[in-house]
């Protein structure tokens, strides 16, 4: 999904995707099955997002098949040049720096768009009449409307910087006895920050459907133990 991003991100017009037919992938992970649940996936967000999801094609063949692979590459140039230029075809009509932000906003959202839909997307669909069906508008707009966002309570955490080891995108700010912060620009949303915090502590919330409330200013951020405070008293 990432790759297709990136080109209608550079301007391209359309993507075109081939594939070794169902069922002969060379490789035991059939990878084009999971190729099949993608494409069927990003065609509903390219509606959510206001695009023609024909300017995405995925089509099975062989390699001895030359013959298919140039009739099908030439209808679909044809297709998408009926469509027209990137935006601004038929039924789009969307400004050049909203469609910018537009795939920079899903783009910043494919590791999780994966992780939710990780199962579905791990389906092997035998019969071409399930496509259509397979991903629907309303889950589409619940999965938008329902994005998770992380959030380290200040009351809760410890500063042992586990999440922030672990974080892939190196999305916490984190100082030794400091209060962590998830930088909400940089986080991805896989939500291992959530899993990696120590349950003694439970410091990482989830929050669905409602904004992430404001970092603490930085001169609040020093972590004041709970023993330490007895002491004092």
């Amino acid at each position: 999904m990432a790759f297709v991003l990136r080109a209608f991100s550079n301007g391209i017009d359309g993507v075109f995707i081939g594939g070794c037919h169902l069922n002969e992938c060379n490789y035991i992970t059939h990878g084009n099955y999971h190729a099949l649940n993608m494409v069927l996936l990003f065609k509903k967000i390219m509606e959510h997002m206001g695009l023609n999801p024909e300017r995405l094609r995925i089509q099975f063949m062989s390699g001895a098949e030359a013959t298919l692979f140039v009739e099908s590459v030439n209808d679909f140039v044809k297709k998408v040049k009926e469509i027209g230029p990137l935006g601004k075809g038929k039924g789009e009509g969307i400004d050049d720096n909203e469609l910018k932000s537009r795939l920079r906003e899903i783009t910043k959202l494919v590791p999780y768009i994966k992780v939710v839909k990780n199962e579905k997307l791990g389906t092997r669909l035998e019969n071409p009449e399930e496509y259509d069906k397979f991903f629907t508008k309303d889950e589409i707009d619940k999965l938008f409307s329902e994005v998770i966002s992380y959030y380290i309570d200040p009351e809760k955490c410890q500063a042992c910087m586990t999440c922030a080891r672990r974080c892939p995108v190196e999305a916490i700010i984190s100082a030794k006895n400091q209060v962590h912060v998830i930088d909400q620009k940089k986080c991805i949303k896989c939500g291992t920050c959530f899993e990696a915090c120590p349950p003694r502590f439970g410091a990482v919330t989830k929050i669905t459907g409602e904004p992430v409330p404001p970092p603490i200013p930085e001169d609040q951020r020093t972590v004041v133990r709970k023993g330490k405070e007895k002491k004092e008293d």
